[in-house]
C-alpha cells in the first residue's frame, strides 16, 4: 500500500490550510499514494482562543472536513485527517481535537477525539493548558480498512503506553500519531516514544507532524517540531522528514507486522497481575 505523510505548517486560516492540503493530496496521489495522512490540527494552528472561536466550525458545517472528504473521493484515496479543531455543543465552549478516517468514496469510516490533554510547563516560555480549550475524548478507536486495522491516536497520547497496548490487543496493526509536537519535548522524546510504541506492539507507527514557525495569532508565534516519522513494526525509523514541509512516500507492508510479531510475540505473552 503506497502511503504518504504530509508534513505541513498550518496557519490560523482554515480556508488557506484547506487549499494547501488539497494541493498536496493531489500531488501525493500523482506519486501513487493510496493512503494519505495529515498532521494534528490540520485546519488551524492558533495561540488565541478568541481567534479559534472566530474561525472554527461544528463538524456538520466544517469546510475543512467537507473539502478534504471531497478531495479524497475525487482522488479515490484513503485519508487520515490527523485532526481538526472542531466546535462542540459543550456548555463550557470547549472544542474537540478530532481525527477522521475517510475512505476512497469520501465517507467517514471512523472518528477519534484526543483522550490525553497536553497540560504541561515545558519551560518558562512554553506553557500549555490544552484542557482549557479542548475537551478530552473518552473512547479508544480501532478502524477496519482493506489494508489492516488502524488504531487512531493524537500527539500527547503517545506517552500513554497502555492506550497503544489496548489498540494492538483489539487488532490494530497500524498506529497513527498525527502531531503538533513542541520543539523542546520533540527533540528530547519524539523518536524514542514512537519507536517504543512500534516495538512494544509490533505495529507500524505513522506520525505526520506540523513543522516550523506558524503565523502569528494576536502577536504570538507557535513553533512545532516537525520530523514526521514512519517506524516499522521492528522499531526501525524508515522516514524522518526533518523540518521542511513536504510529502513523504513509503510502502506500507502488512507482512512486516506478521514477521515482527512472529519473532517477538509479546502481545500473546501479556498476563494479568496483582497491583503493587
Amino acid at each position: 500500500m503506497k502511503t504518504a505523510l504530509l508534513q505541513i505548517t498550518s496557519s490560523d486560516d482554515p480556508a488557506e490550510n484547506l487549499e494547501m492540503v488539497r494541493s498536496m493530496m493531489s500531488d501525493a496521489a500523482g506519486m501513487g499514494a493510496q493512503f494519505i495522512l495529515t498532521p494534528e490540527v490540520t485546519n488551524c494552528v492558533s495561540t488565541s482562543a478568541t481567534r479559534q472561536v472566530e474561525v472554527l466550525q461544528h463538524e456538520a458545517d466544517d469546510i475543512s472536513l467537507a473539502g478534504l472528504r471531497s478531495e479524497a473521493a475525487k482522488l479515490g484515496v484513503w485519508l487520515l485527517i490527523g485532526s481538526l479543531a472542531i466546535k462542540t455543543q459543550d456548555k463550557d465552549g470547549r472544542f474537540a481535537n478530532r481525527s477522521f478516517l475517510i475512505d476512497p468514496q469520501g465517507q467517514i469510516v471512523a472518528r477519534y477525539d484526543k483522550i490525553h490533554m497536553f497540560d504541561v510547563q515545558v519551560s518558562d516560555a512554553e506553557i500549555f493548558r490544552e484542557s482549557k480549550n479542548y475537551r478530552p475524548g473518552r473512547k479508544a478507536v480501532v478502524a477496519e480498512t482493506e489494508f489492516g486495522k488502524i488504531g487512531l491516536t493524537i500527539c500527547y497520547d503517545i506517552r500513554f503506553a497502555h492506550l497503544y497496548a489496548a489498540l494492538a490487543q483489539a487488532g490494530a496493526r497500524i498506529l497513527t500519531v498525527p502531531s503538533a509536537f513542541s520543539p523542546v519535548t520533540g527533540a528530547a522524546h519524539w523518536e524514542s516514544l514512537l519507536r517504543a510504541r512500534a516495538i512494544e506492539n509490533g505495529c507500524w507507527v505513522l506520525a505526520p507532524a506540523q513543522t516550523g514557525e506558524h503565523p502569528k495569532t494576536r502577536g504570538k508565534t507557535r513553533h512545532t517540531h516537525g520530523h514526521s516519522m514512519v517506524v516499522s513494526p521492528w522499531g526501525e525509523v524508515l522516514i524522518d522528514a526533518g523540518t521542511d514541509p513536504g510529502i513523504h512516500i513509503f510502502n506500507l507492508d502488512d507482512s512486516s507486522v506478521t514477521e515482527a510479531r512472529r519473532r517477538v510475540p509479546s502481545l500473546s505473552h501479556c498476563r494479568p497481575f496483582d497491583g503493587p
